[in-house]
């Protein structure tokens, strides 16, 4: 299996330094990917967000820092830093920062 990776081996690094936040925007980083699935880590500045779409897979979205709003289903769910929620695959679902956020998004790929 091949591994993407933009963070090298056995490094304790800090999750803040990895990603430089957009005034006004949104920036992404793949930390790692395989044909298992992926880790990105978002940064969201406040009033950004993802519209609505849906996946073929689950995800899972653990916010660090700030605060989020995530529609599943229909479902508002507000997280906040160290919770976690899981976004199943084929259910639509959205993201809205209020005030600047970060979260990490894991993809679980099927085999």
């Amino acid at each position: 299996m091949t591994t993407t990776s933009t963070i090298p081996d056995a490094t304790a690094l800090a999750l803040e330094a990895l990603i430089t936040p957009t005034a006004q925007g949104i920036a992404s980083r793949i930390l790692s990917k395989t044909g298992g699935g992926s880790l990105t880590l978002f940064a969201f500045d406040a009033g950004q967000g993802l519209t609505e779409h849906t996946a073929p897979f689950d995800a899972l979205v653990m916010v660090l820092s700030g605060h989020l709003v995530l529609t599943v289903g229909g479902v508002e769910i507000v997280a906040k830093p160290g919770t976690i929620v899981r976004m199943p695959a084929g259910v639509p679902h959205a993201v809205d920062a209020p005030e600047p956020s970060r979260m990490l998004l894991t993809m679980l790929r099927m085999p």
